[in-house]
C-alpha cells in the first residue's frame, strides 16, 4: 500500500516555485502571456472580421454590410479594454511595427508578435472553415471587381495610416487619454469600414487579411493587403513625428507594451 502523508519538501519547493512564476506579473520573462493575449485578441478579431463575410455567405440576407463592419470595430474596442494592459493588444502587424519605428516597442520583439498575430488569424479561419463550412475566401479582403490592386492598395495605405496616427496619438505622453483610446480605435475601425469596404475591404491589417488567404490558399492579391498597411503604419510614425516629437514617452511605451515590466525607451518623458 503506498504511504500518505505530506508532500516531500523538494515538491512543495517545484510548486511554490512555480506558483511564483506563474504568478509574477512584473517579471521580464512574462513574455508568452503578451503573445498568448496576441494570440487570443487576434483570434477573436478575425473571428469577427472574416466571419462576418463567411456567415453572410452560409446565411444570405442574415446580415448587412454595417454590421459586417462595425462587429470588427466593437471587437477591438472589447479587446483594447481587457487585454490591452498585458500585451498591448496590437492585434495587428503594421500596429507592433509602428511602436517599434517610433521607439515604444523593442524591435527583437516583433517576431514573436508578427508569429502570434498570424497564427491568431489564421486559427481563426481555419475555425470558421470548419465550423461555417463555407471557404475562408468569403471571409478574406480582394480589390473590388472592376478595380485594379493598385486602387485598394493606396486604400490600405490611407486607411492604415489614419488608423495608426489615432493610436499612436492616444498613446503618447503628449496625449494620453488612457483606456478612453480604445473608442476612438474602435470607432475608426468601424467609420473605416462603413465607407471604403466596398473597395478594399478596410483590412488594415495584414494578419486579418493573410489569416483566411492562408486556409484558403489564395495569396492572388495579399501585397496589397502586406504593402499598404506597412507603408500606412511607417507614415503615421512620421506624421506623430511632426505633431508630437520622437517617441510616445512614458505613456507610449506602456501602452505599446502592456503594464507587464515595460522597458521604457525614452525615459526623461512624460
Amino acid at each position: 500500500m503506498a504511504k500518505t502523508g505530506k508532500p516531500r519538501p523538494q515538491l512543495r519547493w517545484v510548486g511554490s516555485e512555480f506558483l511564483e512564476t506563474i504568478e509574477d506579473f512584473s517579471n521580464p520573462r512574462q513574455e508568452w502571456r503578451r503573445l498568448v493575449a496576441e494570440l487570443i485578441g487576434t483570434f477573436l478579431l478575425v473571428l469577427v472580421a472574416a466571419g462576418g463575410g463567411m456567415m453572410s455567405h452560409a446565411f444570405p440576407g442574415s446580415m448587412s454590410r454595417a454590421a459586417v463592419v462595425t462587429a470588427p470595430g466593437l471587437m477591438v474596442l472589447a479587446i483594447i479594454l481587457s487585454m490591452g494592459k498585458v500585451s498591448g493588444a496590437h492585434l495587428n502587424p503594421a500596429v507592433s511595427f509602428a511602436f517599434a519605428a517610433r521607439g515604444d516597442f523593442p524591435w527583437r520583439r516583433l517576431p514573436g508578435y508578427f508569429l502570434a498575430q498570424f497564427a491568431g488569424a489564421s486559427g481563426a479561419a481555419y475555425f470558421l472553415h470548419q465550423v461555417v463550412k463555407v471557404s475562408a475566401r468569403y471571409g478574406a479582403n480582394y480589390p473590388a471587381a472592376h478595380y485594379p490592386a493598385s486602387s485598394a492598395f493606396w486604400m490600405e495605405l490611407v486607411l492604415t495610416m489614419g488608423l495608426v496616427t489615432v493610436i499612436l496619438g492616444t498613446a503618447s505622453g503628449a496625449q494620453n487619454v488612457g483606456m478612453l483610446g480604445a473608442l476612438g480605435v474602435g470607432a475608426y475601425v468601424a467609420l473605416a469600414g462603413l465607407w471604403a469596404s466596398p473597395l478594399s475591404g478596410a483590412s488594415m491589417n495584414p494578419a486579418r487579411s493573410l489569416g483566411p488567404d492562408l486556409v484558403a490558399s489564395d495569396f492572388s492579391s495579399c501585397w496589397v493587403y502586406i504593402a499598404g498597411p506597412l507603408l500606412g503604419a511607417a507614415l503615421a510614425v512620421l506624421i506623430g513625428f511632426v505633431l508630437r516629437g520622437r517617441g510616445g514617452g512614458r505613456a507610449g511605451s506602456t501602452a505599446a507594451q502592456g503594464a507587464l515590466f515595460p522597458e521604457v525607451n525614452h525615459p526623461k518623458e512624460d
